[in-house]
């Protein structure tokens, strides 16, 4: 009989994701929450780069322009469906959905993170929304019609810190192509989402972009309390150290 380190997952162990406990071994809850640090200074330089024409917000009229000279009437209809699709109502609901299979499963701690991640970066990205009041582009080359305030992108934020929550975590257990892929397909969903924002004229580019840092930093200062709740949670008790027993497991975290 060979010693296992307490950090691996036993050989046979069927992979984490949704549907399975997370192995013990959590990142390190300060990696997030650096990250999100760093991220929300970015966030906040793109909120102001957007109110002040500097920076990306200098290529905000030129790509408007281009996208009123692209359109055409199938690409608008697709653009139409993605946009309604990935909108902050759908995203509220895919995250809901999520935390209440995750809750079912006993899995507490991952579907507070869903859940409230979700439900913070709705009052983050509609508190900066009131707070800066920035107008959207011209009625005129909106395809379809938004009348709140344009800073930062809802939509953006929201698939931002939605998708994002759900890789995070089906991340544990993954292998490497299997990562690579749910990054990928994270991105493009991601990225298309936020495009459509500018191809149908609701949105300048700066909105976009500052409404993906919005949702990055904040998924990653929610993805860094989640990993410090799961490692409390899965740390021995001291009564159960006193008795010689190993960590509990995470995924029923209470």
């Amino acid at each position: 009989m060979t010693d296992q380190h307490p950090g691996t997952v036993p050989q046979g162990s069927p992979p984490a994701g949704l549907g399975e406990p997370l192995p013990h071994r959590e990142p390190h809850p300060l990696r997030g929450a650096v990250a999100g640090v760093l991220l929300a200074v970015l966030a906040g330089a793109a909120v102001w780069a957007a109110l002040a024409g500097a920076g990306p917000a200098r290529l905000d009229a030129a790509a408007l322009g281009g996208s009123v000279q692209f359109r055409t009437s199938g690409l608008t209809a697709e653009a139409v469906a993605l946009t309604e699709i990935g909108n902050t109502f759908s995203m509220g609901v895919v995250a809901s959905l999520v935390g209440l299979w995750c809750w079912v499963r006993g899995r507490r701690a991952d579907a507070v993170f869903v859940v409230g991640a979700m439900a913070g970066a709705v009052l983050l990205f509609r508190g900066i929304k009131i707070w800066l009041d920035r107008p959207r582009p011209p009625a005129a080359v909106q395809v379809v019609t938004e009348t709140n305030e344009s800073l930062p992108s809802g939509h953006a934020t929201m698939s931002m810190v939605v998708i994002g929550a759900l890789v995070v975590l089906a991340w544990a257990g993954r292998g490497p192509l299997a990562r690579l892929l749910m990054v990928a397909g994270a991105v493009l969903w991601v990225g298309a989402v936020g495009a459509t924002r500018v191809y149908l004229g609701v949105h300048w580019f700066s909105d976009v972009l500052a409404g993906w840092l919005v949702g990055a930093a904040w998924l990653a200062l929610c993805a860094a309390a989640w990993s410090l709740w799961r490692r409390r949670a899965a740390a021995p008790r001291p009564s159960e150290q006193a008795l010689g027993h190993g960590p509990r497991p995470p995924g029923g975290a209470g």
